[in-house]
């Protein structure tokens, strides 16, 4: 008889930080997730991680450090030269990887309140926080990679020593980092990977992210009531 592995559930907190939720560049309704995402961070997950833009002054995705251009424009960026040199990537191909990039206000710049995450969550609640954006030249939406996968997080080495079966996403933005960070997530043969719907704010109110997750392969969980079943308690 073969013995069936318990669950081995991980909760990932995307962005919860002032500057998305009141702040630079507040989603829509932002407050209204901080008591959802704080009383599921107190379900019964095996571990718990978060994770936080952390950009440097002038990134490369805000308005001011492109001149002339309007904020919530859009730019082409494209693939530090040193970054593709250090992964060994031919140079050449640089010009053939332009990406779309929206201009945002200034936000979660380095050591500032904005960076920080919104009260009353709080960095000690979790088992390692997972900084992204730190590049001046690089966007990074997902909290697993950036989209030229140059710079890696160690989320992915993180899920895997704890042995994680199921990883549950919530927090902002829904239809940029929560999206990215749940369809790398959903990559890995590894663990199942689920968003609560409940626990989640979008910049758009259209809802396009949901059905480009569920085509990804990631679980939708509409409520808490229905993650607090999926978790037996």
């Amino acid at each position: 008889m073969t013995e069936t592995q318990s669950p081995v559930n991980a909760l990932l907190v995307i962005d919860m930080q002032a500057d998305f939720i009141t702040g630079s560049l507040a989603v829509p309704d932002g407050p209204s997730v901080i008591d959802p995402v704080k009383d599921i961070i107190k379900l019964p997950f095996h571990a718990r991680y978060a994770s936080k833009d952390w950009h440097p002054s002038g990134h490369i995705s805000f308005a001011s450090a492109h001149p002339g251009k309007a904020l919530f424009g859009l730019t082409t960026i494209y693939p530090p030269e040193h970054l593709v040199v250090a992964k060994g990537q031919d140079v050449n191909s640089i010009a053939q990887r332009g990406l779309e990039q929206v201009l945002w206000p200034d936000h979660c710049v380095q050591g500032t309140r904005g960076a920080q995450l919104v009260e009353p969550l709080h960095e000690d609640q979790f088992d390692a926080i997972i900084l992204k954006g730190m590049d001046p030249g690089v966007e990074c939406y997902s909290a697993f990679k950036d989209p030229w996968g140059l710079l890696v997080s160690n989320l992915e080495a993180l899920l895997r020593e704890t042995g994680v079966t199921d990883l549950y996403i919530v927090g902002v933005a829904g239809d940029y980092c929560v999206k990215e960070s749940a369809i790398d997530a959903a990559k890995f043969d590894a663990w199942k990977t689920w968003i609560v719907k409940e626990g989640v704010r979008s910049v758009s109110t259209e809802g396009k992210e949901w059905n480009t997750l569920k085509a990804a392969g990631v679980g939708i969980i509409d409520t808490i009531s229905d993650l607090k079943g999926r978790l037996g308690v």
